[in-house]
């Protein structure tokens, strides 16, 4: 029974240590965010997308500003791409367990506006429990607010 208990505790041990040191793939995660299914693992449901367009602004100057709001979120780090680029791609991992979850902006511009694409989505799973579509709330709230 204790060796049964062992073998489940390191299976446990190994399979959450895989989810935090997995390698994230710039190339699998950092594409154009309003090309739906082409970017995600495990399907949309836990996903979030959103869109927004804004005036007066460049697609650089847009992306800078989200790319502070991104870094300033906890636990949150640039995994591919920059502002000049036109698309950034950030990796956010949950508290407990480091659960790793990507968000891509793609700014392009359209006359005066600029116009904003964003998709978030989970690695691991098939339920966010919301927490994407949240982090997308609070960073365009953010990039809103003068």
């Amino acid at each position: 029974m204790r060796l049964a208990l062992l073998l489940l505790a390191l299976l446990v041990g190994a399979g959450l240590a895989w989810i935090r040191l997995a390698p994230s793939d710039p190339a699998r995660w950092h594409v154009d965010p309003a090309v739906p299914g082409a970017d995600t693992l495990t399907g949309e449901p836990g996903g979030a997308r959103g869109a927004l367009t804004l005036p007066g602004r460049s697609p650089a100057e847009v992306l800078a500003r989200l790319d502070a709001i991104a870094r300033a979120t906890r636990r949150t780090t640039r995994l591919a791409g920059s502002p000049e680029e036109g698309r950034i791609t950030w990796l956010t991992r949950s508290a407990a367990f480091g659960f790793p979850d990507y968000t891509t902006a793609q700014a392009v511009q359209n006359g005066s506006e600029v116009e904003l694409t964003l998709h978030a989505r989970q690695r691991f799973g098939r339920d966010d429990f919301g927490v994407n579509a949240a982090r997308l709330q609070d960073w365009t709230a953010a990039l809103t607010t003068p």
